[in-house]
């Protein structure tokens, strides 16, 4: 395991050959597979899992309640949420649970709402605002994202 000595990483809970950069905070409880790349300026929460070969890109905030399964990339400034009725200082008993399932990638400046799953191997295209559940296999974008097409685990567009 790697972590820049400018990183604020508080949790002890990471894999094996992964590299934590620059800027970077993680909060105690936040759980880090192996093999992981975190750029810098990413922001972890507590209440976070995140699989094994994850790359987050930089600009990206993982809040509370969100999980990324193994193989998933997640593009620069990717913008997760996790409450849909925000307030300042008023915090739920919990946060809306949101999945990122294994091998899905997300591309830069998108918006995925709080509560949703992404599925296997989707791909979420550059700025997209996705705000429902996405199956797997499919090409996702636009404002609000819609179905564009199919895409094997490998990524090529299936016709």
């Amino acid at each position: 395991m790697k972590i820049h000595p400018l990183a604020d990483v508080q949790t002890s809970h990471i894999g094996e050959e992964t590299t934590i950069w620059q800027f970077c905070i993680i909060l105690p409880n936040a759980v880090i597979g192996k093999n992981c790349n975190i750029n810098c300026h990413v922001f972890i929460e507590n209440d976070v899992v995140i699989g094994n070969n994850v790359t987050i890109k930089p600009g990206v905030q993982v809040w509370d309640g969100i999980t990324i399964e193994d193989n998933v990339f997640i593009g620069p400034n990717v913008t997760f949420t996790n409450d849909i009725y925000p307030r300042s200082k008023k915090y739920p008993k919990s946060f809306l649970k949101t999945v990122i399932k294994k091998g899905a990638s997300i591309g830069a400046n998108a918006t995925i709402m709080a509560g949703i799953e992404i599925g296997e191997y989707a791909l979420i295209g550059v700025g997209s605002v996705v705000t429902k559940s996405v199956p797997k296999n499919t090409i996702w974008y636009g404002n609000p994202a819609i179905q564009k097409g199919r895409i094997s685990n490998e990524g090529l567009k299936i016709n």
